[in-house]
């Protein structure tokens, strides 16, 4: 089934934000915004909730902090103790002023590998996988802003759309898909 949908180009920033507003203000639902570079304060314009990405990055830290405890534990004390400058190793806690740099480093090193991971498995951006771009000009210098018709005024919508200052406007039959 296709649904339709409403492109508009706009060549400002500024006056994206003041037309996401607006639109937003009249109620209709803002699909995606492509933009050649970010734009500051458009989440929350467009009503984007708040990410959850920082607790996640947390606990890849603390899954890494963990690792790097029993590794260091299992190699240095348990496994293979060393006497390493006349200094045995009795105990983890007795050394553990030595192993805080790799302590820190793993804790680093899993939660940015785990949150590049996460960030690509939950932006759908997978090896091979076809663009969506609507608009090969939103990589240089327009914007796009993808507004669900569904069941309002085409024509209503395209006015408004209009009026907020976009210099293009189509209406496209879209194909509904499950991404």
């Amino acid at each position: 089934m296709a649904s339709k949908v409403i492109h508009a180009l706009y060549i400002d920033d500024d006056v994206l934000m003041d037309a996401v507003k607006k639109v937003r203000a009249e109620h209709y639902h803002i699909e995606e915004i492509f933009t050649p570079f970010p734009v500051h304060g458009l989440d929350k314009a467009m009503g984007l909730p708040h990410t959850r990405l920082a607790i996640t990055a947390f606990m890849y830290g603390c899954v890494g902090l963990t690792v790097a405890i029993l590794m260091m534990n299992f190699i240095m004390i348990e496994d293979w103790p060393q006497d390493i400058g006349g200094k045995p190793s009795f105990s983890y806690l007795e050394n553990m002023p030595a192993f805080v740099p790799i302590m820190f480093e793993l804790t680093v090193f899993f939660a940015a590998h785990l949150m590049v991971i996460t960030f690509y498995m939950r932006s759908r951006l997978w090896p091979f996988k076809k663009a969506e771009n609507p608009d090969v000009r939103t990589t240089d210098d327009h914007f796009l802003m993808e507004v669900d018709a569904g069941n309002h005024d085409v024509n209503k919508l395209t006015s408004l759309l209009g009026d907020t200052g976009a210099v293009e406007i189509k209406v496209i039959d879209k194909e509904e898909d499950n991404h």
